[in-house]
This record gives structure tokens, sequence and C-alpha cells, in this order.
């Protein structure tokens, strides 16, 4: 009858309006609402792999025996915190440096115009100079790293926010049990919330994981080279690694010009460009589909789609959030039963077995801390 209800109400102009009606509010919602929402989501994300990282230190053992939980938990913390740590004192330290920098670059390249007027012509050559006249390379870098420090006060937020959420996050268990109608009811909203909380924390951490082998081997590679501020691109690197198809594209990029322009000769660019891209197809495309024993079987058009819509509404962190908001949705889809047919969609070819704990024999974060497979 609910179904039929349903159809009958699809049907109907006012069905329609008031659902445009709940859109528009959403996305209006969600753009003045950045400032707050953003970081909050940020910090949902780092419980969720903050989750992942102390399950995955608590499944250590030691002489026999596993770590204890609490113990887990102060490592787990300690572990995430100095991540954040380092790369908030990478950013900060090379920030001047790279003002400092831009000058050198723009006398570089202007050299470099010079040397190819035989090849593109005088005239050429004189709009290519004056475009970069207009452009302000100078006040383009400090707006941009302006924008880095407004994230790193981002960060700061976020940092506030996780404690309490970690506080949280089991009496709201309790309570969102006790809030069901019936004690059937409870058990099974348990139970879902376990599964979708394991199925974000598995790939959220699995993600970073790969993301931050990306950072490291593009390093290696870089700082042998010479190149300038490898570290910061080593981190862009890690950053641009949740975004989907063009953000380990980006991290090859940046690097790769940065050395067309600082390097005498054409070699470190190639180096640049075959290894560090070769790194990140095979990690991308070999090692991560080993490690989750199966891809999030995502529809590369749905993929494109929310990271246009997401940078659209909360512009570089909505880039970076748009696959785990997606992943989000579809894990929260598969779990439960009326909502399934979403994820199907949501999927390459409606293969959700990736993302279903059961399927997927995947441990998940019990509501007391430990862990427990779902039966």
């Amino acid at each position: 009858m609910e179904q039929a209800d349903l159809r009958e109400r699809a049907l109907t102009l006012e069905f329609w309006r008031d659902l445009l009606l709940v859109l528009t509010l959403s996305i209006v919602g969600l753009v003045y609402g950045a400032g707050f929402l953003v970081p909050l989501t940020f910090a949902l994300l780092v419980v969720v792999l903050l989750l992942a990282v102390i399950d995955q230190v608590g499944r250590i053992r030691i002489a026999g025996r596993k770590v204890p939980r609490p113990v887990a938990h102060v490592v787990g913390m300690a572990l995430v915190l100095l991540g954040f740590t380092l790369i908030g004192l990478i950013l900060s330290s090379q920030a001047e440096e790279v003002a400092a920098a831009v000058p050198r670059y723009t006398e570089r390249f202007e050299t470099m115009v010079a040397g190819l007027v035989v090849l593109i012509g005088e005239e050429n050559a004189q709009d290519i100079r004056e475009a970069l006249q207009n452009a302000d390379l100078s006040s383009w870098v400090l707006g941009l790293l302006g924008s880095a420090g407004g994230m790193l006060k981002g960060l700061f937020l976020v940092l506030l926010y996780v404690p309490f959420l970690m506080v949280e996050r089991m009496p709201l268990a309790r309570k969102a049990a006790i809030a069901a109608p019936d004690r059937k009811t409870g058990e099974e909203l348990r139970r879902v919330v376990r599964r979708i909380s394991g199925g974000l924390q598995r790939y959220l951490g699995v993600k970073t994981f790969v993301s931050v082998l990306t950072g490291l081997a593009s390093y290696a590679v870089m700082k042998p080279l010479g190149l300038d501020f490898a570290e910061t691109w080593a981190v862009l690197a890690f950053a641009l690694n949740f975004i989907p198809s063009i953000g380990s594209i980006l991290g090859v990029v940046f690097p790769a010009l940065v050395a067309l322009v600082q390097f005498d000769t054409i070699t470190p660019f190639l180096v640049i460009v075959l290894l560090c891209g070769g790194l990140q197809f095979s990690i991308g495309n070999i090692l991560e589909p080993a490690i989750t024993g199966r891809s999030l079987n995502l529809s590369p058009f749905l993929v494109i789609l929310s990271l246009t819509f997401w940078t659209a509404i909360w512009g570089a962190s909505g880039a970076l959030l748009s696959v785990p908001i997606m992943v989000g949705f579809l894990i929260v889809f598969t779990h439960i039963p009326r909502l399934r047919w979403l994820a199907v969609l949501m999927s390459r070819d409606g293969d959700l077995t990736a993302l279903d704990g059961r399927a997927a024999g995947v441990e998940h974060t019990g509501e007391c801390g430990g862990t427990e497979r779902d039966r």
C-alpha cells in the first residue's frame, strides 16, 4: 500500500513542486552554510578515519595478545594528529618560500619565451609576455597562499570538533536505539549503522593509506631531482588523490610544470611525468583494488557529476569531499533495503559486493568501541 501511495503521489504536480522546493532550499543552505558545514563534514570524515586507524592498531598482536583498546585509542589519535600536524607544518613552512620564488620563476619563464621566439615568432612571444604581465602571478600566488591559510584555520576548527564527536558517538548510538518505536527496530537500526560505519571506515582507511603511499612515492621521485618545494608537491599529491579522475593528473602536472621552468634541461620534466605518473597509475589501478579486494564500482558519470556539483558548491574543499560524500550515500543506500535501488543506479554495473559488509566479511566498530562481525 505504501509503495502504491508513493507512486500515486509521484504523478501529482504538488509532489514535483515540493521536491523542487526542497532541492532548491537544500542547495541554498549548502552554499550559505559552507562556513559551518565544510569543517563539520571534514570532522566527520576524520572521526571515521580515526576509528579505522584505532581498529587497525587494535588488531596488532604483541606477545600473542591484541593491543588493549584504550592503548589503541591513544596510539590511533596520536597517529592522526601527527599526520595533520606534519601537513600543517609543511604548508606553513614553505608558504613564504613559494611566494619569494614567484619572481624568479616569472623571470625564468620570460627567458624561455625569448628562447622560443624563433619557433613561435616575435608577435606570439610578445603576446605571451603581455599575458604573463597581466596575469600578475605574484598576486595570484599570494591569494592562493591566503586560501591555504584559510584552510589551516579550518583545520583547527575540524580538530576542535573531532574530540566532541568521538565522545558523543556512543551516547548517540544508544539514544537512537532507545528512540526507535520498538526493540526489533532498534536492533535493526544499530545493525545498519554498524554496517554503514564499517563500510565508511574501510573505504576511508584504504583511500588514506593509498594517498599516503602516493605522496611518499612522489616525494621519492621529486626530492632526488632537486625539485623546489618537493614536500609541498608531495602533500598536494596526497590531497589530490582523493579527487577522482583529474586529481592524480593534477598531482603530476603541477610539479612537472615547475620542473620545466626550474631546470635548464627537459630531463627532470620527463622523469616526473613518467615516474610519478606511472607510480600513481599503478597505485590507483593495481594496488588499491588489490587492497580493497574489489573496486567501489562507482558510476564514472556520477563521479564526475559529484565532483562538478560539490566543487561548484564548496570550491576546492568540495572537490576533496565529492567522492567521500558520494561513497557515504552509496554505502547508506546499500544497507537500507528500500533505498538499495538507488545504490544500484549509482554503481557502474549494479554489483554492490564491495560495499556489502555481509559479503565482504568486514569487521565493523561495535557500539562499545570493539569490533564484531555482522551476522
